[in-house]
């Protein structure tokens, strides 16, 4: 999808020169191609300094820059500059602020401050996006363009209470199929006219801050619209790009694990999904390994862009920490071993004042080249010269999938129990975590994605199951594959209505059991799953905790059972072999260790691969397309660490070095391997 003027992986990011003068302009130039910069992202909030008013447009500081660039080999990913409306705007058109949660009307300031469902916002959103479209598509600098910013938040505006009643009835139809819906026969809120419903908020049904609401039904909604409003306003600018392009991507900056947005959804109308990656010091190297393979498996595998990452230190969290030597290198080939084609950052040049002035940058505030994270992106964009295309476009393959789901993650925060301290991204982690330490690759998949594919499929924490979902799981195991899923699991449906006749609704026949009721104690009560002979490579005991379904076998084998409290001797892991495959039940949440070993005994029943044996901290990836396979062996110890080539000798790409059998990397090393022939 990106485009092939560049012919390699693009490195550059977020570059502001509106806020620097003449001379600074012509050192930025001299100092990227030092650090082998090639793509600039401008214009991102661009839009009060190209409009004065409602019909004042001034482009020439935009394309003075886009020329300037261009001409010092640099290309132009341009944003539509509508992630900030302008001051005028806001103080002439009281419509395009939103309202908070609590009802209060913002005032002019910040971003993401503009209501998705204005008239005001949408109609000279779109405009700018259409002017800017005209004046530069052709323009050979341009290698993609960027509607808006990480788009986020909610408003409980009139104009979208007034938008949620439309949105309501496209998807309902009538009042009765939506009351029956949210069951709001529940405190006598039976609604008879369309306009009697509200936003659910701070003033209605939730409180918290939306962490809770008397009717989950409505709030599911409420967020489902929400995401789809901001969606339209992207495509509201899109379609104007699109009128003019066709031959160049089209994107937006998504945020990896952010709540708000169904980004499965979203990724349909991306050209090419494009991702700012933020972890802290504190941040397991796992779970940005599997938010990259989130990201990838938006689109069905298709390689996607590393839009924002920061060379150092970041300005937004609680502890900003600087990158340690080595780390932003090794982290930038991580997202390339997870299927980035691009490494860029924000920002180029570290601001001067204002909130980001203390975020880091490829050029920092002294100016000049001589700094050890200027230093350090010139050695990683020199290694992307020599790298090349070569890697460009290729796939990861996995046999492993693991299900996540942006509705199911809403309704389980949104459920009013059983448990606070149930964290549906942290559950989903806990056994991804266990494939990665195993080298062995994964793709993170929505529900609608084709199972085919798979040897296995884990869904932890299927609390909603959409229609449909259930069936297509079936298929899947009787077709000969492995379905792993747990505790509180096969719930409700896609209204947030409980499926009645007995948990896990649904999966009841998939997965041979009946979930009699669910307890919930506090995270330090633990229990344990005790295995009266080994299965696999799980034996013993293994402690438990959170929630703990008390269930009985309609078929199920018994693999391990309770230990303690009244449901001792009940069963707490079940195997159903279901046509020519089988689906587990977990039925608490256990502590890694159980994971990691239940993890090895799938690996050993489908005879799994990793992509190579190493040490404990190495990571190994591999991308291919039908021509090569490229290996990623990325060491994220301080010391020196050791892993296993297997049959073949291995060049690396970056250094010429060949690797055959017993083979050490250095600390924080990484290494671009082809295979010998």
């Amino acid at each position: 999808m990106l485009n092939e003027r560049l012919n390699k992986i693009w490195y550059g990011g977020d570059y502001n020169p509106e806020q620097w003068d003449t001379e600074t302009w012509v050192e930025d130039q001299r100092m990227f191609k030092k650090a082998g910069i090639d793509v600039a992202t401008i214009n991102v909030f661009g839009w009060a300094l190209i409009q004065r008013d409602e019909s004042t447009y001034d482009f020439s500081d935009l394309d003075q820059t886009i020329d300037r660039l261009y001409q010092a080999g640099i290309y132009v990913c341009l944003a539509t500059g509508t992630a900030a409306h302008p001051a005028w705007m806001a103080k002439h058109y009281p419509d395009i602020s939103r309202v908070d949660f609590d009802g209060r009307k913002r005032k002019y300031g910040g971003r993401h401050h503009s209501c998705p469902n204005s008239p005001t916002y949408l109609k000279y959103a779109s405009r700018l996006a259409e002017k800017i479209a005209v004046r530069y598509h052709g323009h050979p600098a341009i290698v993609a363009w960027h509607v808006s910013n990480e788009y986020s938040g909610y408003c409980y505006c009139d104009q979208c209470e007034k938008q949620f009643r439309v949105w309501l009835k496209q998807r309902y139809q009538t009042l009765d199929a939506l009351n029956k819906a949210w069951n709001t026969a529940f405190w006598g809120h039976t609604f008879y006219q369309w306009d009697e419903i509200v936003a659910p908020s701070g003033l209605s049904e939730e409180w918290q801050n939306g962490q809770n609401s008397n009717f989950q039904g409505m709030s599911l909604d409420y967020r489902r619209f929400q995401s789809d409003s901001l969606l339209e306003s992207y495509k509201l600018e899109r379609d104007q790009i699109k009128k003019y392009v066709s031959d160049i991507p089209v994107t937006t900056n998504l945020m990896g694990l952010y709540q708000e947005l169904d980004y499965f959804k979203w990724a349909k109308e991306i050209d090419i999904i494009s991702w700012d990656n933020y972890p802290s010091i504190q941040t397991p190297i796992s779970m940005t390994a599997m938010t990259h393979d989130l990201m990838r498996g938006l689109k069905d595998g298709q390689p996607f862009m590393l839009m924002e990452q920061t060379p150092s230190q970041q300005n937004w969290q609680a502890y900003n920490a600087l990158k340690r030597p080595g780390i932003m290198r090794l982290w930038s080939y991580q997202a390339i071993a997870h299927g980035a084609d691009t490494v860029m950052f924000f920002q180029l040049r570290r601001s001067r004042g204002a909130t980001e002035k203390y975020h880091g940058a490829v050029i920092e505030h002294v100016g000049h080249e001589h700094t050890r994270v200027f230093k350090e992106c010139a050695q990683l964009g020199q290694e992307l010269q020599t790298l090349g295309d070569q890697t460009m476009g290729t796939r990861v393959k996995a046999k492993v999938a693991i299900i996540f789901d942006w509705e199911n993650r809403w309704a389980i925060d949104l459920s009013s129990g059983p448990s606070i301290a149930l964290d549906y991204v942290e559950e989903v982690h806990k056994y991804y975590r266990a494939f990665y330490e195993r080298n062995i690759p994964v793709d993170m998949i929505g529900v609608e994605t084709d199972l085919n594919q798979y040897d296995i499929v884990i869904a932890p924490v299927l609390y909603m199951v959409k229609e449909g979902h259930a069936d297509r799981l079936k298929t899947f195991v009787t077709n000969g594959g492995t379905f792993v899923t747990t505790f509180f699991s096969g719930i409700v449906n896609e209204t947030d209505l409980v499926t009645l006749g007995g948990y896990p609704g649904e999966l009841r026949e998939l997965v041979g059991i009946w979930v009699e009721e669910i307890d919930a104690l506090d995270p330090t009560v633990k229990n344990q799953m005790t295995f009266d002979k080994p299965y696999g490579k799980l034996s013993g005991k293994y402690t438990c905790s959170i929630l703990f379904d008390l269930i009985h076998s309609k078929g199920a084998e018994v693999l391990a059972t309770y230990q303690s409290d009244f449901y001792a001797g009940m069963p707490a892991l079940t195997r159903n072999a279901f046509g020519k495959g089988q689906a587990y039940y977990i039925a608490s949440s256990p502590e890694q260790r159980f994971i990691d070993d239940f993890v090895a005994t799938l690996q050993d029943e489908k005879q799994l691969t990793p992509t190579l044996v190493s040490d404990p901290g190495v990571e190994v990836c591999a991308r291919e397309n039908v021509d090569q396979r490229f290996l990623f062996v990325i060491n994220h110890n301080h010391d020196q660490a050791h892993f296993l080539t297997g049959e073949y000798r291995y060049a690396d790409l970056l250094n010429d070095q060949c690797y055959d059998g017993l083979s050490t990397i250095e600390g924080h090393g990484v290494l671009v391997l082809k295979r010998q022939e």
